[in-house]
Formats: C-alpha cells, sequence, structure tokens
C-alpha cells in the first residue's frame, strides 16, 4: 500500500480566511503509563510556501529509527513548535479527553509565550473530536479534521515532534524503572509490559484509574 504524503493544501485555503492555523496532534492516548502529549505547530502564510521536508509524514508512519531526524526537520521548517503534557495522574484525576484537552491548551500556551498570537489562529485538531474547547476558548475556534496527520503536513509536523519528545521521555523514565522496558515499549501494552506489571505491580507512572489487566496486548 502506497504512504500518503502530506500536503498544504488545506493549510494554504485556510489561510486565505484566517492569518494563523494552528495544527495540533496526540501522542501517548492508550498508553497505560507515562503522560499524554500533544504537539502544536504554528503555520502562516509565509511558511504555507515553504518546501515540505523530506520524509515528513504522520508518525505512526515513520519507522522509529527515522523519526528523530524528520522531526528535527520538522522542528526546523515550521515557525513555532511545542509540546504540551498532561501526567498520568492527571488522566486518573480528569479522564483522558480531558487530559488531552489540558495538554493541548499547554502546548499552544507555550506557542503564545514564544510570540505566536493564538488568539488569531484557527487550531486544527487531528480526529473527530474536539477535546480543547472544552478546556479552554482559543483564538478563532478549532476545526478537528479525521487523518489530519497524514494529509496535513503541519499536522504531521506536530505528530513527528511530539511523537519523538514523548519516546525520549519515556526513555528517561525507563532508567528509573527498568523493569518495565519502557524505552522499548513507550507505556504501551506490550507483553514484557504486561507481564512486568504482573510481576511488580503498578509504578507512579502508571494510569492507575484504567482497567489495565484487561489492556489488549498491542506489541
Amino acid at each position: 500500500m502506497a504512504v500518503v504524503a502530506p500536503t498544504l493544501t488545506l493549510e494554504r485555503r485556510l489561510l486565505r480566511e484566517h492569518a494563523l492555523v494552528i495544527a495540533c496532534d496526540e501522542v501517548g492516548r492508550g498508553a497505560l503509563a507515562g503522560p499524554v502529549a500533544v504537539g502544536a505547530v504554528a503555520a502562516d502564510a509565509a511558511f504555507s510556501r515553504r518546501r515540505i521536508p523530506q520524509g515528513l509524514r504522520d508518525s505512526k508512519l515513520i519507522v522509529e529509527p527515522r523519526r528523530a531526524d524528520v522531526a528535527e526537520r520538522a522542528r526546523a521548517w515550521v515557525p513555532a513548535h511545542a509540546v504540551g503534557w498532561a501526567t498520568a495522574a492527571e488522566v486518573d484525576h480528569v479522564g483522558i479527553m480531558r487530559a488531552l484537552g489540558v495538554a493541548a491548551v499547554r502546548a499552544i500556551q507555550d506557542l503564545g509565550r514564544q510570540g505566536v498570537d493564538v488568539q488569531d489562529a484557527l487550531v486544527i485538531l487531528d480526529g473527530n473530536y474536539d477535546y480543547i474547547s472544552p478546556v479552554a476558548a482559543i483564538g478563532r475556534g478549532v476545526q478537528p479534521i479525521i487523518k489530519a496527520d497524514r494529509d496535513c503536513a503541519s499536522a504531521s509536523a506536530a505528530s513527528v515532534i511530539a511523537k519523538v519528545a514523548r519516546d525520549d521521555h519515556m526513555g528517561e523514565l525507563d532508567g528509573a524503572a527498568p523493569v518495565y522496558g519502557w524505552c522499548r515499549n513507550k507505556g504501551y501494552a506490550s507483553a514484557e509490559h504486561r507481564a512486568a506489571i504482573e510481576h511488580h505491580g503498578l509504578s507512579a507512572h502508571h494510569r492507575a484509574s484504567w482497567a489495565i489487566a484487561a489492556a489488549p496486548t498491542l506489541f
């Protein structure tokens, strides 16, 4: 099956009506451990005319050994980028959808601190559900777009930037709790991870409110 290359077609259309577009995509929604992360990328008219970096795709379509290089090119390509986080404890406290909204708002606020006029931006969000607006009103509103991370280059950039940042973070957590194999499974429900939970119990970085024992093995 051919891999779909993202374009800037939608961004260019939206930028005819809006001064700025912010693309967001999340990583870690289905993990058993670790935070959720939401990448945010600013896109303006000048950006929309730049050449898309070679190899940029939805992070799920990039093989792991290449992701860091693609993320580095994506960070250099976009006018501004940020990653927002919500911890496992926050996921337990407010639920996964609210936590995704919290992480997204934190990422967008970080763009604001970098000088991005977020109040004049339209946010495009990968998926079919707006989890941002229930947390905070952002700029010109939020437009969910199914497969935005596959089709829209700005969302692809947000996806790979967030993915590499979260994978690096899970590698750091692995150093403190190597029995769970987070440097390999990134907190998802691998057979190794589930066996370690059964033997050692949950850590402070697990989402304790989840039915972890029943979670399907993904790797």
